[in-house]
């Protein structure tokens, strides 16, 4: 009877542990990004007997124990994309919490194996483990990132690209080349072929996924603009700042790259590199390679372009999710006319930080000079979902305070609003 009991219990406990869905042992490795959707990972599974007779749990391993360590395996692969690495999918606390109550549907042997687009025929290793009541093994799995992304959006675990556009818009991404000072990038992206492939191949995965792209060209030319109007509004340059960074985009992606030769060809290294443009915060950098080969440069840059991309992407979602609890951000430009005294601009000076805090959820002053006021400011999203309520509010509050100036709007873009002060 006693036996039939402990047998009974260690079906039972067996089986919770398939419910529970949590594997074993949670070693995994990155091994590249084979596709914008799929990664290769190396993950280790392990099944341990709960017999309590080492006899016994060393004939219940050499039965089952290559069979369920490689169950665990495909759980390990799963697991270190939704948690581990310097990217998982589930970083945010409220996300894990959410999981919990979900694991069964992503993690349980019946499940998991949706997600597992291909795994290595032959094991890399195969270890007995504490005596021989154990098993160990380690073998290569694809894993499928873009349907276990969309599954989580479905049932509510992270938010979903359509949540986010909804309160925030489809956060604008400008890609550049890296350039050393002094240099044109819009310049290279004309002239440089590779250079030109590169910006191309990051611009289609963004579109791909609903991001909106702004070309740098075109912004080249609303630079232009927007230098032209504040010379027509009689304003003189501010030398000690630019604009050019914040026009157009919620973040701007730069890149670089370089080869290594050898006898067997040439193998690319690109770095990618992510930004918030309103503040220039890095948000995120990796560096990818591609295989030596001979010729087919293009192919090269593509290769070595899929991991840091999809990475740094992740580090854009992150920024994203966050921003949306803070408010939409905003950057605001006033320039101040030069015909005021030195108590004149303080008071309107003083005036305009009193505007911002009146309506803002939160600001970050960027610089105040006697010509220049710069800041980021970060608006209910309910209230303010455009620049131009920005723009409505700050200006009448900044009229009710009632000074000398008068303040005027200059040119409004998606998340950069130009102001000026000028006489009444």
């Amino acid at each position: 009877m006693k036996k039939v009991m402990l047998s009974v219990f260690i079906v039972a406990f067996m089986a919770l542990s398939l419910w529970a869905g949590y594997p074993v042992c949670k070693e995994a490795t990155l091994v590249e990004q084979t596709s914008s959707t799929e990664v290769m990972v190396q993950a280790s599974g392990m099944y341990k007997s709960p017999e309590s007779k080492v006899s016994k749990a060393q004939k219940d391993v050499e039965k089952n124990g290559v069979t369920l360590a490689l169950e665990d395996g495909r759980k390990s692969a799963v697991y270190f994309v939704l948690f581990g690495g310097t990217d998982p999918i589930l970083a945010k606390a409220d996300e894990k919490q959410k999981f919990e109550a979900s694991i069964e549907d992503f993690l349980s042997n019946a499940n998991v194996v949706k997600y597992i687009s291909w795994e290595s025929p032959k094991m890399d290793k195969s270890l007995s483990v504490d005596n021989g009541t154990a098993r160990k093994i380690t073998k290569h799995y694809k894993v499928n990132v873009g349907l276990l992304k969309s599954d989580l959006e479905a049932k509510g675990i992270v938010a979903s690209r359509s949540e986010l556009t909804e309160a925030l818009g489809n956060p604008v991404i400008m890609v550049l080349p890296a350039t050393s000072k002094g240099q044109n990038p819009v310049e290279i992206l004309r002239n440089d072929p590779a250079a030109k492939h590169a910006a191309s191949v990051i611009e289609s995965y963004l579109t791909s996924r609903q991001y909106e792209v702004s070309v740098p060209e075109q912004m080249d030319q609303i630079n232009a603009l927007n230098e032209a109007q504040m010379d027509l509004g009689g304003q003189e340059e501010d030398y000690a700042y630019q604009l050019a960074l914040s026009i157009g985009s919620d973040v701007y992606i730069t890149y670089s790259g370089s080869v290594q030769s050898s006898g067997y060809g040439d193998k690319y290294a690109v770095e990618v590199r992510a930004f918030e443009t309103t503040t220039g915060r890095l948000l995120g950098t990796e560096t990818g390679y591609s295989r030596e080969r001979k010729g087919d440069t293009m192919v090269s840059i593509e290769e070595a372009l899929n991991e840091p991309i999809a990475n740094v992407l992740n580090r854009i979602n992150n920024y994203w999710k966050d921003d949306l609890s803070k408010g939409i951000q905003y950057k605001i430009v006033v320039a101040i006319d030069t015909g005021f005294d030195e108590d004149q601009i303080e008071e309107m000076q003083f005036a305009f930080m009193d505007a911002v805090d009146e309506m803002a959820k939160k600001s970050k002053e960027n610089i105040v000079t006697n010509q220049t006021i710069d800041y980021v400011v970060w608006a209910d999203a309910s209230k303010y979902d455009k620049s131009s309520k920005v723009y409505r509010a700050i200006k009448s509050a900044f009229k009710d305070i009632g000074v000398d100036g008068n303040l005027k709007q200059v040119n409004i873009n998606r998340k950069l609003i130009l102001l000026k002060v000028v006489y009444e």
